[in-house]
């Protein structure tokens, strides 16, 4: 893409996964790209597979070191990291703040710190790795699903807010995706991802022609698009399957207990 070539990139949580494939992609198409992780070996590795530069640690302070390493602008910002906390509200208060602060604040923190710089200028480009979750809901996985809601949320209120102003903002929202963050879901993400799982390098493409054509949501299932019909349409029959869902994963953890 002629838009993305000399581009200044940060991709948050790119060590592997998603994110990694999202830097290879934007590296490939000719953008500059820092890589950010909270594991060092792993940032590194990726910089040096896309030639980039690895700017690891917490995604929500990596802005000012980011485009210190870019020569002094970020035009593309991806916040891809993320956290797939389970359990409801039983979980620990440490998981919900976890999930709320990697999942929500760091897109915030982030956002606050660029959003200066893009506005005196009038373009940037704010990317957000979302999840079908946050469109929908993910059964067994309460903080994830709330907090994927509130990044949903925050991606659509700077689109809103901002779009006339040169700020184009992308939500990117897959089901299931091949991963170590699927591999971690258990039984649930066996009953309700796995079978429909893609691979990282089919969601980075999706998002390219979204940029090209100005799309807000990148939907790499694009039956997700239904299923969000759905739910807005009849409520009550959207949460009746996903209730039966449940129903089926209590029946399956009950097997293997």
């Amino acid at each position: 893409m002629a838009a993305v070539r000399d581009k200044a990139v940060v991709v948050t949580g790119a060590g592997g996964g998603i994110g990694a494939a999202l830097a290879r992609r934007f590296a490939a198409e000719g953008a500059r790209v820092v890589v950010n992780d909270l594991d060092e070996a792993k940032a590194q590795r990726t910089a040096e597979e896309t030639g980039g530069i690895a700017v690891p640690g917490d995604a929500s302070a990596v802005v000012p070191a980011a485009r210190e390493a870019l020569g002094g602008a970020v035009d593309i910002f991806c916040a891809n990291a993320g956290v797939g906390t389970g359990g409801g509200p039983e979980a620990p208060e440490d998981a919900w703040e976890l999930a709320w602060d990697v999942n929500v604040m760091a897109h915030v923190r982030a956002a606050r710190e660029l959003l200066p710089e893009w506005l005196a200028r009038g373009e940037g480009r704010f990317v957000s790795t979302v999840s079908a979750a946050g469109l929908l809901s993910m059964v067994g996985a309460a903080p994830y699903s709330v907090t994927k809601h509130g990044a949903y949320a925050f991606a659509e209120w700077l689109s809103l807010t901002y779009r006339h102003r040169g700020i184009d903002v992308h939500a990117i929202c897959p089901q299931g995706v091949r991963t170590d963050m699927l591999a971690a879901t258990g039984a649930a993400g066996d009953l309700v991802l796995a079978p429909t799982a893609i691979s990282p390098e089919e969601v980075a493409d999706a998002l390219f022609p979204a940029m090209d054509k100005g799309r807000f949501l990148v939907l790499p299932h694009p039956e997700a698009a239904d299923y969000y019909i759905g739910r807005a349409t009849d409520p009550d029959r959207w949460l009746a399957s996903m209730n039966h869902l449940q129903r089926k994963l209590e029946e399956s953890e009950g097997d293997v207990q």
